[in-house]
């Protein structure tokens, strides 16, 4: 599969164009592969509909923030525009096309407003494993779809075109003007048969499972959007799109700050002063790491590679193991005979110790 281009590549744009300048883009590459000028070009359709794709997303500020945010990957499963037809392309944006082509676009007559259906969300819980991997999910929709054996007929006032012409009398003349048709509301077209249980605008609910495959590295409130797995659109409108809220679980562990992890290890004071082998929890597993002798409470060790992969690029973040050294609060009798001997030991006095000083210096500094 050939990787996706920049949106603002396509268009042609600055990332700081404005909404004049995206439509302004858009209507120029619409109007030089419009299917009607390309007859059976399939290049000239690709490049229409991908035009149309980056459109949709940069004139929505929602998911323009997205994309500047996490790229395509950021997009969910499909990208926002994935799927688009003509037909989606046409009555979203026919607006776009002005009188360049009398309002005929590929030989028929698509001058009615299609209905969209509404935006389903949903929200999607992860744990932390699931979005360092990437993870392919089911879910179930209880969604309006259109009922079986509905049917339509064209609406008499406008002819099925969802608009109505006028003549009206101007300081400059008698002048054409068209709008949306004020009976079927710019459908073009009424409910003939409606089978039972079907609402008026002829959809019913249904369930439905769709597979969803949520990228590796989402964030915790970032939404995805799954085009055209929303509601179904009344009279056979454009469906809604699925929204995908994705939180994150809480791991009982780890804690995450972006693209790196972090952990806290505790450390007996015997296993600082002699160094030891200790297990910490990773996202793939255990792991070892090597406590050196003399190790300090706060020394922190850094594991590459061991967090988070980027959404938007490559590599990953890194885990960070915070060393805490415990102080017993209990002793027997024997235990404090023994640290007893040691107490005037200059080895066991900081104020005597240049490694102490410094520790000391960096945890000031650290917290100045």
């Amino acid at each position: 599969m050939s990787q996706k281009r920049d949106y603002y590549e396509v268009l042609g744009v600055s990332k700081n164009a404005t909404e004049a300048e995206l439509k302004k883009a858009y209507r120029k590459l619409a109007i030089k592969y419009h299917p009607d000028k390309n007859p059976g070009d399939k290049e000239a359709e690709e490049n229409f509909k991908e035009a149309a794709e980056a459109y949709e997303v940069l004139n929505n500020a929602q998911k323009r923030q997205q994309y500047d945010q996490f790229g395509h990957a950021g997009m969910g499963q499909g990208g926002f525009g994935g799927g688009m037809n003509m037909d989606d392309i046409f009555s979203q944006f026919g607006d776009i096309f002005g009188g360049a082509f009398g309002g005929s676009f590929g030989g028929s007559s698509r001058g009615s407003q299609m209905a969209r259906g509404t935006n389903l969300r949903v929200k999607m819980k992860l744990s932390l494993e699931e979005i360092a991997e990437g993870v392919s999910k089911k879910i179930k929709l209880n969604k309006l779809v259109n009922a079986s054996g509905v049917s339509y007929k064209n609406c008499q006032t406008c002819g099925g075109s969802g608009r109505v012409t006028r003549m009206a009398q101007t300081f400059l003349g008698a002048m054409q003007t068209q709008s949306a048709c004020n009976v079927c509301h710019g459908s073009g077209k009424f409910i003939d048969k409606k089978p039972a249980g079907a609402d008026s605008n002829g959809l019913v609910r249904k369930e439905e499972i769709i597979d969803l495959d949520i990228p590796a590295g989402v964030m915790d409130g970032m939404q995805l959007s799954v085009t055209g797995k929303g509601n179904a659109g009344p009279f056979d409108g454009v469906p809604g799109d699925l929204i995908v809220v994705i939180e994150e679980k809480k791991h009982p562990e780890l804690r995450r700050e972006g693209e790196n992890l972090h952990y806290d290890a505790v450390i007996s004071f015997i296993d600082a002063v002699l160094g030891s082998s200790i297990e910490i929890p990773t996202l793939t597993g255990k792991s070892k790491i090597k406590i050196e002798s003399g190790t300090q409470s706060g020394k922190v060790f850094r594991l590459r590679s061991k967090g988070i992969p980027q959404i938007q690029g490559y590599g990953k973040g890194d885990m960070f193991v915070h060393i805490h050294v415990w102080t017993p609060t209990k002793l027997s009798k024997e235990e404090k005979s023994v640290l007893e001997k040691w107490k005037e030991s200059e080895n066991f006095n900081p104020k005597n110790n240049p490694d102490a000083k410094g520790f000391f210096s960096k945890m000031r500094n650290m917290f100045s």
